[in-house]
């Protein structure tokens, strides 16, 4: 069937995410290694690791776990709102963010100032928020799509997080609409945003085609949503999941041959 609708991801789809997330950690090594005297390799892979743990052990888990929050993330996001569930992640997260630096620190030092964590915790967010960028040929591309589909953005995680990084991007003139899973209460995979989503564009899920890098959230629930799907191979951060997407990519420059794969445009 012609295709009317593309809904694309964001992290690690349109917007470097993972990457750009290894590089603050480095960067804060770096810092670290010159204010305290760590070895920096060793301070980057170590916060890395404590921050993964010290989130999968957080009150928090499930609720980020639901709605699309990552454990990195949690060391640089705002979570402002006043649900029950934002203010308690937003109170856990600042807590979070300097005992993971304070634990990287007491791994190589005896002693430390009480500041350090709280030092460390600041260069990371204000690092990680300054390092945003698209991947190459994202704006373009979508500026290319928006011609011949309907476009919108799904993509889990923090209301004010996502929104943030679109505002940064300089993506949303593009999007037809946008739906980020914690403003609605519910994320990827489950086919109730997708629905929600197809019904904002007015289009069915047959009508539509999902763009992510994530089979686990993107690939399957756009298969639960009755979408087909286009997976964007990202090296180093493939998944293991049980759903074969419709058409493999490993570049956005691609999307427009899949496209005609999977039926091509019916017009806007």
């Amino acid at each position: 069937m012609p295709i009317r609708a593309l809904l694309f991801d964001l992290d690690d789809t349109l917007a470097v995410d993972e990457a750009v997330s290894h590089e603050t950690f480095a960067h804060v090594a770096a810092v670290a290694a010159s204010r305290f005297g760590v070895a920096p390799a060793q301070f980057a892979r170590d916060t890395m690791q404590i921050a993964r743990e010290l989130w999968s052990e957080g009150a928090c888990r499930p609720y980020c776990r639901s709605i699309g929050i990552s454990a990195f993330e949690c060391l640089w996001g705002g979570f402002t709102g006043e649900t029950p569930e934002l203010t308690a992640l937003r109170n856990w997260a600042q807590k979070y963010r300097a005992e993971v630096f304070a634990r990287a620190l007491a791994a190589q030092l005896e002693s430390y100032s009480s500041e350090a964590p709280e030092f460390l915790s600041g260069e990371f967010s204000s690092t990680r928020r300054a390092r945003q960028r698209l991947l190459p040929g994202a704006r373009e591309m979508v500026a290319q799509l928006s011609t011949s589909y309907k476009i919108a953005l799904l993509t889990n995680g923090a209301p004010d997080l996502q929104r943030e990084k679109i505002e940064a991007l300089g993506l949303g003139e593009f999007f037809n609409a946008i739906a980020v899973s914690g403003e609605h209460g519910i994320g990827k995979p489950k086919p109730e945003i997708f629905d929600r989503l197809l019904a904002e564009l007015g289009v069915t899920p047959e009508e539509a085609v999902m763009v992510g890098n994530s089979l686990e959230r993107d690939i399957a629930g756009a298969r639960n949503a009755g979408i087909r799907s286009i997976w964007i191979r990202v090296p180093g951060s493939e998944e293991h999941a049980e759903v074969q997407p419709d058409y493999t990519i490993v570049a956005l420059h691609e999307i427009p041959t899949a496209l005609e794969q999977l039926g091509g445009p019916a017009g806007k």
